[in-house]
């Protein structure tokens, strides 16, 4: 959800709270909506990698990935019609990760997927796993908006739990396209082919070991092979197991990846182990003062905002001109409490 669009007035009709007004329950009740199909989409994405699941249900996951994509791009447009600078929001990286998101559906519905065009366009909906991130902005967005104090140890470990299922998501989804992607059953049965083509023209031989006639996986970038026992990567699923073993830095060792590519993937996603670690042990640490020690959540004695603080949060959320902050700030209290009596 795009929070910063919008004019300076408080929104009117259903459609434009929805989509430009955070403290609204429509806006709030969208917000769950997206959210829900966020965690559809990704779950479906991953099902269709696992068989003989995606052949047998293939019609399912097709429905809902239309229906996920229906609703991702009523959330697109939505957004994209109420920014108050459309063109920065069509170029913004939020932007372009939900028109990314949505644009491979329509482009193989509309056929245009020619010379394994497909197959390109598949992976390009890998992209929308980074919505998952979405959940995360818009917890914290907010919580930002709310009103009413609310429990920060809860709000942390919602916050936490989305930031590690996007972590989970997006790494096991970037590891099984970049490696397992080189074994897929469609892979290997082309390698194959070709193989089996160059030994045609070419013969082996005579002294030629058996698995000479067969096709084995390469890295694209340091050319070592694969063999068989290390194909451990068929799947998104699977490639959860490795990335919840890498997050927790157990080092069970029973999967790792071989590929330059994989191997980045994975360097990352240790480095994102540590600093979710960091957050949970903050979120322990503030509940176990809290329920040992009697701390209050919340600092009572903090001082109070300052002007200049109110006045540039009332402009971050768009509720008065810098113009208007401008004047107040040169007001006398005397003068904003008697202003402030006929408001």
């Amino acid at each position: 959800m795009n929070t910063t669009i919008g004019s300076n007035h408080q929104p009117d009709s259903v459609p434009e709270r929805i989509f430009t007004n955070p403290t609204s329950v429509a806006f709030q009740r969208w917000v769950m909506i997206i959210n829900f199909w966020i965690l559809i989409s990704c779950l479906s994405l991953a099902g269709e990698t696992v068989e003989p699941y995606a052949t047998t249900y293939d019609r399912l996951f097709m429905w809902i990935e239309y229906a996920a994509v229906l609703f991702f791009t009523v959330d697109y447009l939505g957004n994209l019609y109420y920014a108050k600078d459309r063109v920065k929001y069509f170029f913004s990286f939020w932007g372009l990760v939900d028109l990314i998101s949505i644009l491979p559906t329509y482009l193989m519905v509309m056929n245009l997927t020619a010379l394994q065009g497909s197959k390109v366009f598949r992976v390009l909906r890998v992209v929308r796993v980074l919505r998952v991130l979405k959940m995360a902005r818009i917890a914290l967005q907010q919580l930002e908006n709310k009103k009413e104090k609310s429990n920060p140890i809860l709000t942390n470990l919602k916050i936490y739990f989305i930031a590690l299922f996007s972590v989970v998501m997006i790494s096991s989804t970037l590891m099984y396209y970049v490696e397992g992607n080189l074994y897929s059953p469609e892979a290997i049965a082309h390698g194959q082919e070709l193989l089996d083509a160059q030994i045609k023209a070419t013969p082996l031989p005579a002294d030629a070991p058996p698995e000479a006639s067969k096709f084995m996986p390469l890295d694209p970038i340091s050319g070592n092979p694969i063999p068989e026992d290390k194909r451990f990567f068929t799947s998104i699923p699977a490639a959860m197991w490795w990335c919840i073993v890498t997050l927790t830095t157990t080092g069970y060792g029973d999967m790792f990846p071989l590929t330059f590519g994989g191997r980045v993937i994975a360097g990352i996603t240790m480095l994102m182990g540590l600093v979710l670690f960091g957050i949970l042990l903050n979120i322990v640490g503030k509940t176990i003062m809290v329920m040992l020690f009697g701390e209050h959540l919340t600092d009572d004695g903090q001082a109070p905002a300052t002007r200049e603080a109110v006045l540039k949060s009332l402009v971050t959320r768009g509720w008065i001109s810098e113009q208007r902050a401008a004047e107040v700030v040169l007001m006398s209290e005397e003068d904003i409490k008697s202003r402030m009596r006929h408001v």
